[in-house]
């Protein structure tokens, strides 16, 4: 009999995430990596918690969560201004490019560039998916 997941659970999935127009916005699947869900470790939302409970390997669930309980609103702190010098012919400022950026201690932080005029770039640290509600598919291979 396999395990039910249960809020102390470690799960291997495979999730796919849908934006509101049904377009696939990312998957484990595409390099055959499945994600690792430790439940009780605050690395996914409570709502994304909630909706896992009880499911089992070879289960499949779909649902959406609201931005709160996805990767949350769009911080306006998130978007900062950065001189136009910063950037090279080797890290162009394009709008739509994802630049990453090294935070001291080492930490890399990805940012878009939403914005480009002759003396700032402007960049939003924020999660690409932030402000907006995510479909999920999730795939349960295997519960421990």
């Amino acid at each position: 009999m396999s395990s039910v997941i249960t809020d102390a659970s470690t799960i291997l999935a495979h999730i796919t995430m849908k934006l509101s127009d049904g377009s696939a916005a990312e998957s484990t699947k595409v390099h055959n990596k499945p994600a690792k869900i430790v439940m009780g470790n605050a690395s996914i939302s409570p709502a994304f918690e909630q909706q896992m409970l009880g499911l089992k390997a070879g289960d499949s669930k779909e649902f959406t969560l609201e931005a709160k309980d996805a990767f949350g609103e769009s911080n306006p702190d998130n978007i900062h201004y950065v001189d136009a010098t910063k950037f090279s012919a080797d890290a162009p400022a394009k709008v739509g490019s994802i630049i990453t950026f090294t935070q001291p201690g080492g930490v890399e932080l990805p940012g878009i560039v939403k914005e480009v005029s002759d003396l700032s770039v402007t960049v939003d640290f924020n999660h690409p998916l932030a402000g907006q509600a995510v479909t999920f598919v999730i795939d349960v291979i295997e519960v421990k």
